[in-house]
């Protein structure tokens, strides 16, 4: 019988969730985000929280229990400001229009409730 290895699960769901949300911090770092900032003012420059700093953090497995709540707070207002005509819809290849987007949202809730295992930067806290 193969053995359980939750902690390289979780391992895998870190890098997976917070290494892909991090290219599209990079990418706001690269080309800005103006078009945010002329929707929600200065609350525009949370996406900077919850797309780089967030990502980081659960990569590194830092506070992860932190950084997976700030990465679900972005998905949400990601989706209630930017997505919201898109909440019922499927895309032309016939998924749901959003899944990229719940995938996100739903492995930082994932972390959120178990944190990041045992190969993490730090494991001792309560947050972690």
């Amino acid at each position: 019988m193969i053995s359980k290895n939750t902690d390289l699960g979780l391992l895998l769901l870190r890098l997976s969730t917070g290494g892909l949300m991090l290219f599209h911090g990079v990418s706001k770092l690269i080309h800005g985000i103006s078009f945010l900032v002329e929707n929600m003012g200065a609350f525009g420059y949370a996406v900077y929280i919850g797309e780089v700093l967030a990502p980081i953090a659960i990569l590194l497995g830092f506070r992860t229990r932190i950084a997976a709540v700030l990465l679900a707070i972005t998905c949400v207002v990601a989706v209630a400001t930017m997505h919201s005509q898109e909440i019922f819809s499927i895309s032309e290849h016939g998924g749901y229009a959003l899944e990229l987007l719940m995938l996100y949202l739903f492995g930082a809730l994932a972390l959120f409730f178990t944190g990041a295992g045992k190969y993490a930067v730090s494991k001792n806290n309560q947050w972690d």
